[in-house]
């Protein structure tokens, strides 16, 4: 009779091993096809392997406690003709009364020589062209005291050496896949980076270690138009969103809070930045207590502060101390974006370019032309979740329909 086996599955997207959690089958126990056998667990859920087809328990490889590879073969059982052609489950090969497998490597030598055949996972052969390391691979982030003091020399960190497959255990990068990827890329066109360009790769690398969501809303900005056509100075539109910001922050302090250890530390004070766009990075003036003051009292600052920015003039305390940060990315003609909050602040508020839209009106009873934008809210998952982004973008969104109040 043939002999079908008992595979580790694949349980889910980049999920590569799971371990074994309890076994309820023996030796000899009758199953039937998609009957749940083994109970493993993986890094998300717990789950269930089952028979591919019905038959009789064979042999057991599978140990509880143990993690195994997807496609390792966990037992083997014997099912009849009639069975495995009915469910296509894949055997092992013709069995011989004379003999019959008897280790694993003579199994899995069986396997390749079916048409229905089992095969074990393949192996990425190592590359220094950047091909990426397999998914869960045991070992791949691990980093020896060897490959740490190299890196150090060179000024690396990890990520810079994320695009490397590595040939050590499990896929670990050794120093010689280091050196073999530095010799490829040797000849690549290249640049230094700037002293503000490797600060923002540093900042963007620190916020990047925390759990970020983005969630977005649109928004009219007829009522916005409006009111700044008849202010002069005439103030930002960054500006109307910095206020209505902070305002909804103000009401919901603990939206702004960031996370230390076991604790919610809220803001005590309502300083948002602007981020503002200079030559090779970013640069983000704070602007303080801007829940208590109305747009045009924060306008004359707002433009100073973003002129001193631009001249890369601003002072170290003029940065500091911010507990959100919005940006305009608008100005590019961009749509929508997922703009990363710095690593000491919770959330950052973007800004898209405003599009001419049709907008059913009661009152009119017909479509009528609007400017709309979308406001897109990144936020730390470990403090806010989506609701509480969603309500926050509401509440902005209202106070937007009323700037006359701000």
């Amino acid at each position: 009779m043939p002999s079908v086996p008992i595979i580790m599955p694949q349980l889910g997207e980049s999920i590569a091993e799971a371990k074994i959690v309890r076994l309820q089958i023996a030796v000899g126990a009758q199953v039937q096809a998609d009957q749940e056998i083994i109970e493993v667990e993986t890094n998300k859920a717990t789950m269930a392997v089952t028979t591919l087809c019905g038959g009789v328990v064979t042999e057991i490889r599978a140990e509880e406690g143990v993690d195994y590879p997807v496609g390792s073969l966990l037992g083997i059982l014997e099912a009849s003709q009639e069975e495995v052609a009915r469910t296509g489950a894949p055997v092992i090969g013709e069995q011989k009364e004379e003999s019959a497998p008897a280790d694993k490597e003579e199994v899995n030598l069986h396997f390749r020589q079916t048409d229905k055949s089992y095969e074990e996972p393949k192996v990425v052969e190592p590359s220094v062209k950047g091909l990426p390391v397999p998914a869960g691979m045991k070992g791949a982030h691990y980093i020896s005291p060897r490959m740490r003091a190299r890196m150090c020399e060179l000024g690396l960190r990890e990520a810079d050496i994320s695009a490397i497959v590595g040939s050590g255990a499990g896929g670990r990068v050794t120093v010689d896949d280091l050196e073999k990827f530095l010799d490829y890329i040797a000849d690549w066109p290249h640049s230094a980076a700037s002293p503000m360009r490797l600060a923002v790769a540093d900042a963007m690398r620190r916020s990047w270690s925390r759990p970020l969501a983005t969630v977005g809303l649109p928004v009219v900005l007829d009522a916005v138009l409006a009111h700044r056509a008849q202010q002069s100075p005439k103030p930002g539109l960054t500006l109307y969103v910095l206020r209505a910001f902070a305002i909804a922050l103000a009401e919901e302090p603990a939206t702004a809070g960031f996370l230390i250890g076991e604790k919610i530390v809220h803001p005590r004070a309502f300083d948002i930045g602007v981020a503002v766009q200079v030559e090779d990075g970013v640069m983000v003036p704070v602007l303080r207590n801007v829940d208590q003051l109305s747009v045009q009292e924060l306008t004359e600052e707002y433009g100073s502060l973003v002129d001193e920015a631009r001249s890369r003039r601003l002072r170290a305390e003029q940065t500091q101390g911010g507990i959100a940060t919005v940006t305009n990315f608008g100005t590019f003609g961009l749509k929508w974006g997922t703009p990363i909050p710095l690593p000491n602040e919770t959330l950052i508020l973007g800004l898209a370019a405003g599009i001419k839209k049709p907008f059913w009106s009661e009152a009119v009873g017909a479509f009528v032309p609007v400017t709309e934008t979308e406001l897109c809210l990144t936020f730390d998952h470990r403090v806010v979740d989506g609701g509480g982004a969603g309500l926050l973008l509401q509440r902005i969104a209202a106070l937007l329909q009323e700037p006359e109040k701000l």
